[in-house]
């Protein structure tokens, strides 16, 4: 938690230096890091101080990562095609969550951790080598001169001034606080306490996570020319949550299942909608800044994890299960009311 902040001063940065550049300065950092992490492991030299030294250092190189890959990435699109391709940079990320920890943990089992690393190393450098190959785009380096810091607070002033960006970023905080507590921390808690499952089922039900969400992300990416996005934001936002509170009235195993996949994808949906509303309403030279308050947006589910597993340890999974879901739709019909720009986008 501690670096988090970094994320204003990252997307800041990206306003102010070529995003390829960036972007491939923090993909070399994280693959220089996994390579260092795997010699460690194959010379049997790694200690556990060794990890959280690796670990934390990556921390950084990651935050700096995000905004900049996100913004190059749709720099490089047509305003039409914004919606696709944010889906499919949603679908990347769902894929990866299906496919990761099953050759993860296969890797694990044949040939140790040493197996392991060696994939996320190899992934990691052949991330660091494409971003060599990113071809330049048509976005001009801004704020030449001026310090990160004033970047930083022209981006702030300029988001206070659009409503529909700062509602959409009160949306990501929403989500963030109530659906990612839901995903990491009372999931498991329910998988324990309601249905009693094992690892191998609690891992199913992670795995449902990025099988829902990869179907939400190809469906988004499928559809030409998306319209009402703003309103498409609010009601998959308040769908998401709705679905929460069905999954806290099921006490059966593969029903919770089939909840989740369909939780996952309004999940994914909310994801693409909030991002393809930033993307299109956000002008090339600022879209490092607004990135970096969205990443910054994600780290508010760390506090609403603590707050939500503290109530489930007093009053059970499902009760604050259904309280998380109704604090969400209660807060999104809120701002549906107080930012009618967001409505009607």
């Amino acid at each position: 938690m501690g670096f988090n902040f970094l994320a204003l001063f990252a997307g800041a940065t990206a306003d102010i230096v070529p995003r390829r550049t960036l972007l491939m300065i923090a993909q070399t950092a994280m693959a220089a890091l996994a390579i260092l992490m795997l010699v460690l492991i194959a010379t049997n030299l790694i200690e556990v101080w060794h990890i959280f030294v690796i670990t934390l250092a990556s921390r950084p190189a990651r935050i700096f990562q995000r905004p900049t890959a996100q913004s190059l990435g749709v720099d490089s699109l047509d305003q039409n095609r914004i919606p696709n391709g944010v889906a499919l940079l949603n679908a990347a990320t769902n894929f990866a969550l299906v496919v990761g920890p099953v050759v993860g943990g296969a890797l694990f089992d044949l040939f140790g951790p040493e197996g392991a690393y060696a994939m996320v190393a190899l992934l990691n450098v052949f991330s660091g080598v494409a971003a060599f190959f990113i071809g330049a785009t048509r976005v001009s380096v801004s704020n030449k001169g001026e310090s990160v810091f004033a970047v930083v607070a022209q981006g702030a002033r300029y988001v206070k001034g659009e409503q529909l960006l700062w509602s959409v970023l009160l949306v990501a905080v929403i989500f963030n606080i109530n659906g990612f507590s839901f995903h990491v921390t009372l999931v498991p808690i329910f998988a324990k306490e309601v249905l009693d499952v094992n690892s191998v089922r609690l891992g199913i039900m992670i795995s449902s996570f990025g099988i829902g969400g990869l179907i939400g992300s190809l469906f988004w990416a499928s559809i030409p020319n998306l319209r009402h996005i703003g309103l498409l934001c609010i009601l998959v936002v308040i769908g998401w949550h709705a679905t929460m509170i069905v999954f806290a009235a099921s006490t059966n195993f593969y029903l919770s299942v089939a909840i989740l996949v369909v939780t996952e994808m309004m999940f994914s949906s909310s994801l693409v909608m909030v991002l393809t509303v930033l993307m299109k309403t956000t002008p090339p030279e600022y879209r490092g800044r607004i990135m970096g308050l969205r990443t910054l947006a994600i780290y508010a589910h760390a506090f609403g994890s603590v707050a939500f597993g503290a109530v489930a340890g007093m009053i059970g999974a499902p009760t604050t299960v259904v309280i998380c879901g109704m604090g969400g739709i209660g807060m999104m019909v809120v701002l549906a009311l107080i930012a009618p720009k967001l409505r009607r986008f």
